[in-house]
């Protein structure tokens, strides 16, 4: 776990089902993620883009890749937060993948939101805009 900067790496994602979901809450919060450097996976990037006039590099599509480059990046220390709005109630034939991304991301503690109210916390915040640094914890497994 590395510094983050004030401007913060963020990564937009979200299962089919929530896409007009997170393109709602990235149009209302698109000041704010303005002032940062945004990822999104495929289809989800896309529209995120289309729906704000946000700049959002985009990457794979989750089930082709693109939440192995996410993992990657946070294996990396490239991402600071992960805005990933979640579908409960689908099975995921990429579950694993998905599973994988939040373990990498928990483990390496990246600030992460799997739904609006979450998420609208995370942009609400202070530390957002401010560098921050990771207090490793005590209880923290052995790497």
């Amino acid at each position: 776990m590395t510094r983050m900067s004030a401007r913060k790496r963020i990564a937009l994602v979200a299962h089919d089902a929530m896409k007009p979901a997170i393109v709602a809450w990235a149009r209302r919060n698109s000041e704010i993620l303005s002032r940062h450097d945004l990822y999104g996976t495929g289809t989800t990037g896309g529209r995120i883009a289309e729906g704000t006039g946000l700049d959002v590099t985009r990457l794979k599509s989750g089930p082709l890749g693109g939440d192995q480059q996410l993992g990657a990046m946070i294996a990396d220390d490239k991402l600071d937060v992960l805005i990933f709005f979640t579908d409960p109630l689908t099975a995921m034939p990429h579950d694993v993948d998905v599973k994988a991304l939040t373990r990498i991301a928990t483990l390496e503690q990246v600030v992460m939101a799997c739904n609006a109210a979450t998420a609208d916390f995370i942009v609400a915040s202070d530390m957002l805009d401010d560098d921050y640094t990771p207090v490793a914890e005590e209880a923290a497994h052995d790497r």
